[in-house]
C-alpha cells in the first residue's frame, strides 16, 4: 500500500539555544512586522501617507501591542476562557501570557490593530514641543496603510500554523488508507479530540510505539507527546496511524495572505479616499476566510452547533464583510482627500 500524503514532521522550533527555543511561530510575527516596517518607511518617504518616516517605529510598536493583546484576549474570550483563570508553576505562570504555546485569534488581533490605529491617528507628541503633535490624520487613512502591510504577517502566520500542525483540515483519508498526493498527514492529531478512532490493531501499534519512546517516568499522554515531538524518526511506524487531511493552513496562507495582499495593493495603486483600501481588505479577507474554512476543522470545543453550516470564525468573517460594505457606503458620502496611489507618477 502506498500512502501518498505528505507526512508533516516539521519541527516547530527553528533554533534551540540551550534552554531558549526560538519557534517558527514567533519568527512569523518577526517577519510580518519587519516587512510591514520597511513598507511603511518606503510609503512615508515617498509622501504617500501622513505618517512621518521617523515615526514608523512608534506606530509599529502600537501595532505589535494591538496584535498580541487583541489576538490573545480574543482567543481567550471566544475559544478558551480557561486561559483567563489558568495558572501554572512555570513561567509566565498565568496561562493567558503563555503565548509561546499557541492560541491567538486572528479576529481578535484585527480588533486589537483597530484600537492601535486609533492611537496612531491621534499623532505623536513632538520632542521639541510636547504641546504639538505630528502625524495626525484620519483613522481610516491609518487603517488603509495597515491593510497594505497586514497580509504579510497573515501569510507567515499561516505557514507557522502548518509547521506546528495546528488548525487542522478536514479528513480526506483515514489512518492506513491511501490518500491523494496533495493531502497531509499530521502526527500532531494524535491524542486530540480531532483524531479519528483507531481500530484495535492500530491502537495496539500506537500504544507499543508510545511505550518504546516514553521515558520511565512518563505516563501515556507524556509518552505520546514525546513521540509526536520526534515524529520524523518514527515516520514509517506512525504514517499508517494518522489520517490524511486538507492542508487548510496553506489554503489560508494563499487566500488570506497572498490573495488579499494582491487585491489591496492593486486598489492602492491609484489614489483613494481614506477607507476604500480598508473596506476592500475587510471584504476580501472575509470572503477568503469563509471559503478556506470549508476545508478546515472548527476548534474542538465548537465542533458541534454550526448555525447555517458556518463556523464561529466564518460568522465573524461575515460580520467583517458587512463592516467593509458599510465603510464603502460611508466613503461615498464623506469622501476625504485621496492618498496612496503608489503606481501613479508624482509631478
Amino acid at each position: 500500500m502506498i500512502l501518498a500524503a505528505y507526512f508533516n514532521a516539521l519541527d516547530p522550533i527553528a533554533v534551540q539555544l540551550g534552554p531558549l527555543a526560538i519557534r517558527w511561530y514567533g519568527l512569523a510575527y518577526v517577519l510580518g512586522f519587519t516587512g510591514g516596517y520597511f513598507l511603511l518607511v518606503r510609503l512615508a518617504k515617498r509622501g504617500l501617507i501622513d505618517l512621518p518616516p521617523h515615526r514608523v517605529a512608534d506606530a509599529l510598536l502600537l501595532l505589535v501591542l494591538g496584535v498580541l493583546l487583541g489576538g490573545r484576549l480574543g482567543y481567550a474570550l471566544v475559544y478558551d476562557r480557561g486561559l483567563l483563570t489558568g495558572v501554572s508553576s512555570s513561567f509566565p505562570f498565568w496561562s493567558l501570557l503563555a503565548i509561546h504555546k499557541g492560541g491567538m485569534a486572528s479576529h481578535g488581533g484585527i480588533a486589537g490593530v483597530g484600537v492601535a490605529c486609533w492611537f496612531i491617528s491621534r499623532g505623536f507628541r513632538r520632542s521639541d514641543n510636547p504641546a504639538l503633535r505630528e502625524g495626525q490624520t484620519s483613522f481610516l487613512h491609518v487603517t488603509d496603510i495597515v491593510s497594505l502591510c497586514g497580509p504579510i504577517g497573515i501569510f507567515f502566520g499561516r505557514l507557522a500554523n502548518f509547521i506546528n500542525g495546528e488548525l487542522l483540515g478536514q479528513i480526506v483519508a483515514g489512518p492506513g488508507k491511501p490518500a491523494p498526493w496533495w493531502s497531509v498527514r499530521y502526527p500532531q492529531e494524535l491524542g486530540t479530540a480531532q483524531a479519528p478512532a483507531l481500530d484495535p490493531q492500530q491502537q495496539g501499534a500506537l500504544t507499543a510505539l508510545v511505550d518504546k519512546v516514553a521515558s520511565p517516568m512518563d505516563g501515556y499522554n507524556a509518552g505520546l507527546a514525546r513521540l509526536v515531538a520526534s515524529a520524523g524518526r518514527y515516520r514509517a511506524e506512525l504514517e499508517p496511524l494518522v489520517s490524511a487531511r486538507h492542508a487548510s493552513q496553506l489554503y489560508q496562507a494563499v487566500g488570506e495572505g497572498l490573495l488579499v495582499g494582491v487585491v489591496v495593493w492593486l486598489i492602492a495603486a491609484k489614489r483613494r479616499s481614506p477607507g476604500v483600501v480598508t473596506a476592500w481588505w475587510l471584504i476580501t479577507y472575509a470572503v477568503a476566510r469563509v471559503v478556506t474554512e470549508i476545508w478546515r476543522l472548527p476548534d474542538a470545543q465548537f465542533a458541534q452547533g454550526r448555525p447555517m453550516g458556518l463556523s464561529r470564525g466564518q460568522w465573524l468573517s461575515v460580520a467583517m464583510a458587512f463592516v467593509g460594505a458599510g465603510i464603502l457606503l460611508w466613503v461615498r458620502r464623506h469622501a476625504g482627500v485621496k492618498r496612496l496611489g503608489w503606481a501613479e507618477r508624482r509631478a
